[in-house]
């Protein structure tokens, strides 16, 4: 069973496992504080193109942006029970439970690629570019469009890099069976994983639900 080093500069583990996630909660807030810029920025220009954005967000997918919300919800609940199973030295549920959290980041993957491709057909393109924009030529719609890919593009960066974290952890949990004493360094890959989730979330209402003038 897996049992992790102390390190030289910490008196003791519990010191050790309050810097590691001093440190990740650390990074979670600065990668909040630059999604927060962008939602600024967007509500900004909502304010401006009230029914551009409207039509924006009834232009989008609401089936595949609410699938992919249950996707990445049902990984943050099996992430975060993978990391008690841990917590309970039982490494094949929590080898099984991390498997299907990298499994949820693909699938959502393969739908948000899908619904890109269908954006990219209709001739819709970042920067304003495609035959979309001939036809629909208020100036709100390149900055609509622009966002959404910048956005949440962005966002599955994070969701791929989550995905290859888990799996790698995943890999790591079956080889070296952890158990309890390093399931926090699990718990870091769940915590990232949470927050890929809280930003969907707002994604979701910002690019799929919210339809009505305002």
């Amino acid at each position: 069973m897996y049992e992790p080093a102390l390190e030289e500069h910490f008196d003791d583990f519990a010191r050790q496992r309050h810097a590691a996630r001093f440190g990740m909660w650390i990074f979670l807030a600065s990668e909040l504080l630059l999604f927060a810029a962008l939602f600024v920025l967007y509500f900004g220009y909502r304010a401006h193109y009230p029914q551009v954005f409207s039509e924006g967000v009834g232009h989008n997918a609401r089936a595949i942006g609410t699938l992919n919300t249950c996707i990445l919800l049902l990984g943050s609940i099996a992430v975060a029970l993978a990391v008690n199973e841990l917590r309970r030295s039982r490494t094949r549920s929590a080898v099984l439970l991390l498997a299907a959290t990298t499994l949820a980041a693909i699938a959502f993957l393969i739908l948000k690629g899908s619904e890109y491709a269908a954006h990219l057909q209709e001739g819709i393109r970042p920067g304003g570019q495609g035959h979309f924009f001939l036809e629909h030529q208020e100036p709100g719609w390149p900055i609509f469009f622009t966002l959404y890919f910048a956005m949440t593009g962005l966002h599955a960066i994070h969701v791929a890099v989550g995905g290859v974290l888990l799996g790698g952890m995943t890999w790591w949990v079956a080889r070296r069976r952890v158990g309890a004493a390093g399931a926090y360094r699990v718990e870091m890959g769940a915590l990232y994983w949470h927050l890929v989730d809280l930003i969907w979330v707002f994604l979701w209402a910002m690019f799929y639900l919210m339809g009505g003038h305002g």
